[in-house]
Parts: C-alpha cells; structure tokens; sequence
C-alpha cells in the first residue's frame, strides 16, 4: 500500500526547522521500490566529539541516483565529497571523508539513520569539518529525516547483493560478509573492563524483521576515562561528554541515566557496521558478522568486497513486496515527480 502525504513548514524550535505532518493520507497506487529523498530541507546545530567545534548541518533533497553527497560550505568554494569508498581516508574512532583538500569526519551515525529511512540520495551540507554527534547516536538523525519528510524518486532503488563470501582479518580482529536473504548484523565486543562480560557482549539483529529505529538506533558510542587524556592529546575526543557519550570508569558506567539497552555496547557497534556499510552506495543484503570489528576492518571488509566483482551484484526490485528486507519507516514515504 502507498501514500502521498502532504507536509507544511512550522516555525524552528531549538535552532532545527520542522516539518508539520498534514491531517489527511491519501492512498495511490505503485509497487515498484523506489529511491528515496527528503521532502524538505531541515537543519541542525551541535558540536563535533573529535574537533570539538559547533557546526551547522544542513540536509537538502537531491536527484536521483546521485547518492549521499557532503559538502562543505566554509572553505570559499563549496566542495562536494560522495560517500563512497574511495573517500574514505580516516578511520581512527570514526569514518572520515577526505579529498579536495578537506576532511568530513564522523559520518556513520547519520549514514547508518540514511540506511535505516531508506534514504538514497541527499546533499549533507556543514559549516565545518565533523558531522555533530548529537547525543552519540542515530536516533536525533532519525527525527531529523522523519521531520523533513521522506519522498519517493522515479527511480527504481538499487540495492548491493553479497553472492558469496568475503572475509577480512588483522590479527585476532575479523569481519565477513556472506549472501543472507535479507540484512542480518551479528557483532562480537571484547574488552578487558568488568562491564564487559557476559551475555551482552554479542548481539545478532536481522534487520529484514527487526526495526533498526527500535531497535539499533539509539544506542550511543561510549569510551572509557582511563583513555580520555590520551585521545585528546591525538585531537580526538575533544567533543566529548556526558551528553554524547556512554562514559565508562573502571567499574561502571558513570552517566546518570544509564544505559539505554542492556546491550548497548555491543548494538553501538552494529548501528555503526549499519552506517559504514551505507558507504557502500546502497542499502546492503547480505550477513554480516565481525569479532573486535571497528571502523577500520569494516573498511578493510568494504575495500576487500569491491575489490572482488564477483562477490556482489546490484539489483533492482520491480515489485516492493518481493524484496526481502522491509525498508520503513514511522512516517510514509510521499510521492514525488523527479
């Protein structure tokens, strides 16, 4: 079932510009998947956890099958880097952009809320050098784009099909991906800390039946004191806080709200194999699985799959109740012309 929804602008409240959700829905007819775009452009403010700068971030509609495109509006001359592999240039503690003599840093948790919505193509425009963290999650980015409104394109959505198996390993460190019909996640944490032990350092989420939104999406990124002095001494971290990070001491988590999932470590980790497997280009259907598997072996898995084209294959689905994962979200997709 399809609907057109009609959106209106209301005034921006706490520095973000939203979008009303009109009164009515109206069913039409189609079936074909298609790529997706916001309705609106909308915008937020907040700082980055590694520069530790305030920056502006703008999400803007964009054509179909350009991708997700940043850009960045503070250096004379926009310049526009794609989320694509080939970009990606650092992973220490995060994925990064570089090219065109700039850097984009922290792009998984708004790629991973992009996966989640189904959105294909967007301009990500910023006033500076990290996307913010928000509250160190994908949830905040999630509203955003529910906010703004999601449009279908007249363009059919393009997926990535793992056909067989592709592993890559760095010393007891591994990451895999196999064919799975449909999108499954299952991730393996392992750190020297009393929190970390039990039953909740492996989680396995199939995200053909379970809602990333529910789910995934807002479990936060966390670090431990003991290693604060020395990520700020590299630059790294600068951002950081209660309010952005799940902050662990020796014995216990020290934020006063807790944790949100029981298991929230180990689902941050899966929200962020989600966002970098996004860099990929399209929403990925396959099985993948990784032990100690950071921001830099999934970029050593997506390098190692692209590398093999015979590996994976892109398709297409002229009906969407064929299509083996449920890409949705709370609000309907609306039509679109373009």
């Amino acid at each position: 079932m399809r609907y057109k929804v009609s959106w209106s602008a209301v005034p921006s409240v706490g520095g973000v510009r939203f979008c009303a959700l009109a009164c009515f829905l109206e069913e039409v007819s189609g079936t074909v998947f298609k790529q997706r775009t916001l309705q609106h452009s909308i915008n937020a403010t907040g700082v980055g956890l590694h520069t530790g700068r305030k920056v502006l971030l703008t999400l803007q509609p964009a054509p179909p099958d350009l991708g997700v495109v940043f850009r960045r509006m503070d250096v004379g001359s926009v310049v526009e880097l794609s989320a694509t592999t080939e970009n990606v240039g650092d992973t220490r503690l995060a994925t990064t952009l570089v090219g065109k003599g700039v850097r984009i840093c922290t792009i998984e948790h708004l790629m991973a809320a992009l996966a989640a919505c189904g959105v294909d193509n967007l301009y990500v425009d910023l006033d500076g050098d990290e996307v913010p963290i928000m509250d160190g999650s994908a949830a905040p980015f999630v509203f955003l784009l529910q906010s703004a409104g999601i449009r279908e394109q007249n363009a059919p959505k393009k997926f990535i099909r793992i056909k067989h198996p592709v592993r890559v390993e760095d010393g007891d460190k591994w990451a895999m991906l196999e064919p799975h019909e449909g999108t499954r996640v299952t991730m393996t944490i392992n750190f020297d800390h009393p929190l970390f032990s039990g039953d909740h350092n492996h989680a396995s989420v199939d995200l053909s039946t379970t809602s990333f939104i529910r789910e995934v999406s807002r479990a936060r990124t966390f670090g431990f004191v003991r290693e604060v002095e020395k990520l700020r001494e590299q630059n790294l971290a600068l951002g950081g806080s209660l309010d952005n990070v799940v902050v662990v001491d020796d014995y216990r988590v020290i934020n006063e709200d807790g944790l949100r999932y029981p298991d929230e470590f180990v689902r941050h980790k899966i929200l962020d194999v989600v966002g970098d497997m996004y860099v990929l280009g399209h929403w990925l259907l396959g099985a993948f699985s990784g032990y100690k598997s950071g921001h830099a072996m999934n970029h050593l898995l997506r390098q190692a799959v692209l590398a093999d084209s015979d590996s994976w294959e892109v398709l297409t689905f002229p009906d969407e109740d064929k299509a083996p994962v449920n890409l949705t979200q709370p609000i309907p997709a609306a039509s679109a012309s373009y």
